[in-house]
């Protein structure tokens, strides 16, 4: 009799947006990290709801999350996945950043949503900050694309 091999999961697939909100400072630009409900340091996101565009998505999850609603759209960041289990299921997830400028606001954590802390932070602390390799791999990037919009 041949041998059962169990059958692989096969994931659910969930979609998200994000921000990667920077600042004009003197010294250079800040990044805004947010520090979610698991304690880890990273950038405001969420779910991508039915008729609405990923940036539009990205820039409501960071209003939600942080206070702040004067983002201005700069560029395209960087796509991520990942794969995790919750109760039970195993899901895929991939999320697309997007680059904002803030010009003013004062950002404060959405604490019913788990969000504890919001820190704007110079690009080498916020590098360091972050939880993630792959948080800190779409901070590169974002990085880039703030330099060739001249902000150093």
């Amino acid at each position: 009799m041949p041998e059962k091999v169990p059958r692989p999961a096969v994931p659910s697939e969930e979609h998200s947006a994000g921000g990667v909100v920077f600042r004009r400072a003197a010294d250079g630009p800040h990044y805004l990290v947010i520090r979610d409900s698991y304690r880890n340091w990273g950038f405001p996101k969420g779910h991508v709801e039915e008729g609405e565009s990923e940036v539009d998505a990205a820039r409501r999850e960071v209003r939600e999350e942080t206070g702040l609603d004067q983002l201005v759209y700069r560029a395209p960041a960087l796509e991520i996945d990942w794969f995790f289990r919750f109760r039970g299921r195993l899901i895929h997830k991939t999320c697309a950043f997007f680059v904002f400028e803030s010009e003013g606001g004062e950002a404060a954590p959405q604490e019913e949503e788990g969000i504890s802390a919001c820190r704007w932070l110079p690009f080498e602390e916020a590098l360091r900050a972050l939880s993630y390799a792959n948080a800190r791999e779409v901070l590169g990037v974002a990085g880039a694309e703030v330099e060739k919009l001249g902000v150093r």
